[in-house]
């Protein structure tokens, strides 16, 4: 049986209070203060993952750690992910280190696909990104993901004509859930246009001044 969970239920889950849901994973930015206390802290990590035998991606830089968790096998979050949440958010209380959920962010590039299947293996070449099985957009193509999970991914948009006098490359942002209003409004305040939050809370469609679009984006579209 599956122990699959979905993001509203990881995000109401006990202990996840550290961790926010973008796309199918779990991630949490905690500020370590230094390097020395960021290796302290992914030794435990490493130790936590490998007695649960699910492993994270970990980033470790000057100051921060960032732990991403997802369960490969169903392409998306599972028990398994709420209970290794909740050891590494205890693991950083104990090593006095504090988590910074607004600083949790991730970045897709979605490309307007009139071709269909003929675009796929262009960007796939390009960007020498895998796809992403179980991804499949509306062009019915699946995503590119980047192996080492440090580079954007990119999604296809099925349309059913060129559109010549707009950008047919847009950036989604995903942000937490509980700050994605906050972000919308810096955007709007630093000089961007509201173009629609028809689709709000799943995603606000936002504009520069020469019309370049960017969404914001969050994990709040399941029934």
């Amino acid at each position: 049986m599956s122990d699959a969970i979905t993001a509203a239920e990881f995000t109401a889950g006990e202990g996840t209070g550290d961790w926010r849901v973008l796309r199918s994973s779990a991630v949490a930015r905690f500020t370590t203060g230094s390097f020395g206390a960021g290796l302290r802290f992914i030794t435990r990590i490493g130790l936590l993952a490998e007695s649960a035998n699910h492993h994270p991606d970990v980033d470790l830089r000057y100051g921060t750690v960032t732990v991403r968790t997802w369960s490969h096998d169903i392409g998306g979050l599972s028990a398994r992910d709420l209970a290794l949440a909740r050891e590494i958010s205890a693991a950083a209380r104990e090593l006095s280190i504090t988590a910074d959920p607004a600083g949790v962010r991730d970045v897709s590039l979605v490309i307007d696909a009139v071709a269909g299947t003929a675009v796929q293996p262009f960007w796939q070449a390009v960007l020498g990104h895998d796809p992403q099985p179980g991804s499949a957009g509306s062009a019915g193509l699946d995503a590119l993901l980047d192996g080492d999970g440090r580079l954007p991914t990119v999604a296809f948009q099925q349309t059913d004509e060129r559109r010549e006098q707009r950008n047919r490359i847009h950036v989604d942002v995903w942000v937490a859930h509980d700050h994605a209003e906050e972000r919308v409004a810096a955007v709007i305040a630093a000089g961007g246009r509201l173009v629609t939050d028809e689709f709000a809370p799943a995603w606000w469609v936002l504009a520069d001044a020469e019309g370049n679009e960017a969404c914001v984006c969050t994990w709040q579209d399941e029934p």
